[in-house]
């Protein structure tokens, strides 16, 4: 049969290179299942991944897009714990970009009765990436004090909910003003624009509190500054580096290199004398080891979290009109293209 997919040719690294093509799909081999994707969920490793930048991104042609919702359509001999018609949410590495895809079962759970595909595309890479921050690596404990990073994003709100399971007194950073409403509406203790005052500005929302854990994914002096503040004891969660993305077709290899010379250099024996910790990872860590994937999500499932907040939807055809939305750093929530 045939499906319709966006796909990178020649290779990465423009989004101008981002094509829609109609192509065959096979049928579902031994152990895999079919799905007609009904959402798509953006994430910023897909733009890395378009731009060459990631270090996972696969070589030639390939389809982005890492999360997805949709119906078990095939099932390849061997598969016994799921059934045809089956509502499910995803993760792939790579190839969420299209109307059908097979993959394993394993890396897929069912869509909850009460949350429509686009809100099914918004949850698992994002609460993921929360989860496995804040209490995998970060060992949040009862009445700490988090900082959030991009606070009206995906991540960022997830681990604002998940913190307040703990009784966290939270703090939410975003790039501009009109973002702090939601901020109050998702439930943040206090909320702040970052700017070149940001670390006087974090030293007042904290009001005399030790900083214990960061939820770190924008980089450069702003990942020096949050470190400079964290306290003894305290944990910063670095998995993404934002100020690397561009609002531009291709990269800007030039300023690349020069934010990268620039990155803040952290040198570990002050670590072991400040007693600070620096923990990075990504989620194609996770992916690998789809029974710690699984671990994770069934302790997700016992917190009242409540449904993913799905802030702009375009349509299949118009993908690439979200691509250039969510480079903007201009959205609030998870942006999602639907079938």
């Amino acid at each position: 049969m045939q499906r319709k997919s966006w796909r990178m040719l020649p290779k990465a690294g423009s989004i101008d290179n981002l094509k829609l093509v109609d192509e065959p799909i096979n049928d579902p081999e031994v152990n895999e299942v079919q799905i007609e994707v009904k959402a798509i969920g953006f994430n910023f490793a897909d733009i890395f991944a378009m731009f060459g930048l990631y270090e996972a991104t696969p070589e030639g042609s390939f389809i982005p897009g890492l999360e997805f919702s949709g119906l078990v359509v095939k099932m390849g001999k061997g598969v016994k714990a799921i059934n045809i018609g089956k509502e499910v949410m995803g993760v792939t590495k790579f190839g969420g970009y299209t109307s059908h895809l097979n993959i394993d079962p394993d890396y897929l759970v069912d869509l909850p009765k009460t949350w429509n595909f686009e809100e099914g595309a918004s949850y698992l890479v994002q609460a993921l990436t929360a989860y496995y921050g804040l209490i995998e690596l970060g060992n949040l404990k009862k009445g700490q004090t988090v900082l959030v990073q991009s606070a009206t994003g995906g991540v960022g709100i997830w681990a604002n909910r998940i913190a307040k399971q703990f009784d966290a007194f939270t703090i939410g950073c975003v790039g501009n003003s009109s973002k702090l409403n939601f901020l109050v509406a998702e439930g943040y203790d206090h909320g702040f624009v970052r700017g070149a005052t940001f670390k006087s500005d974090l030293k007042k929302a904290l009001g005399g509190r030790e900083l214990n854990i960061i939820m770190e994914c924008i980089g450069g002096k702003v990942l020096k500054d949050s470190y400079a503040t964290l306290a003894p004891e305290g944990r910063m969660i670095v998995y993404g580096s934002a100020r690397y993305a561009q609002p531009r077709a291709r990269p800007n290899y030039f300023k690349l290199v020069w934010l990268f010379l620039k990155r803040p250099m952290l040198d570990p024996q002050k670590m072991i004398e400040q007693n600070k910790s620096v923990m990075g990872f990504n989620l194609i860590y996770l992916y690998e080891k789809a029974g710690l994937l699984h671990e994770v999500l069934e302790k997700l499932s016992k917190m009242d979290l409540g449904k993913p907040y799905v802030g702009h939807v375009f349509e299949f055809e118009h993908l690439k009109d979200a691509v250039k939305l969510f480079q903007t750093g201009q959205t609030t929530g998870k942006v999602v293209v639907r079938i």
